[in-house]
């Protein structure tokens, strides 16, 4: 009678013979395909010119308005931290674009440049002996004029009379703003139903 291997009992239970249970049968791993089809690389291309044909043209708007946005805000904080300052001092403050901060002369026609706030009056631009008080560095986009030829000025009482104005400011694609300075020195952006859209 032939022992009883641990191997047989095995077999037995299981129902497998030596030779399957020697040699198990592997299942073979399916076949993934790898990379895209020629139709899915063509529907992806087509949706990528799609996104970059309309997302292009929205992102140049969005940056033209900011940039428009951020010269208004940079002029009307001038014109606020002027006219605070001269009702604060009790004095003359008066503000103009300058080359550099060393200037001796107003840029009267180019508000494109860095904004002074002075201490005096800068009568017709000079700026032998006047104390500049701060600088604001422009952002380098939209073309900025002002419909008067002299610096802007507030009195002690916070008043503009006599040097007041609008600035309008152009930035790319035809976007622009005006910032408008009334004889009391308020300060407000303009309203294109009522002050008429900025001539760009």
């Amino acid at each position: 009678m032939r022992p009883i291997t641990l191997r047989h009992a095995i077999c037995y239970l299981t129902g497998s013979s030596g030779s399957q249970a020697k040699h198990p049968a592997t299942p073979r791993p399916a076949r993934q395909q790898q990379g895209l089809t020629l139709i899915e690389l063509i529907v992806a291309i087509a949706v990528l010119l799609i996104l970059f044909t309309t997302a292009i043209p929205g992102y140049r708007q969005f940056t033209a308005r900011n940039e428009v946005a951020a010269e208004v805000m940079r002029i009307k904080t001038a014109l606020a931290l002027a006219r605070n300052t001269a009702v604060t001092r009790r004095h003359v403050i008066a503000i103009c674009p300058v080359s550099t901060p060393a200037a001796t002369q107003c840029e009267k026609h180019d508000w494109t440049l860095p904004i002074a706030i002075l201490d005096g009056h800068a009568t017709a631009g000079n700026l032998a002996g006047v104390n500049v008080l701060r600088v604001l560095e422009p952002s380098g986009g939209p073309s900025i004029t002002f419909n008067r030829d002299y610096p802007v000025r507030y009195q002690s009482t916070g008043w503009s009379r006599g040097h007041n104005g609008t600035f309008t400011i152009c930035g790319r694609h035809g976007d622009g703003r005006k910032v408008i300075v009334n004889n009391m020195g308020r300060v407000r952006v303009g309203d294109d139903e009522v002050d008429g859209p900025a001539q760009c």
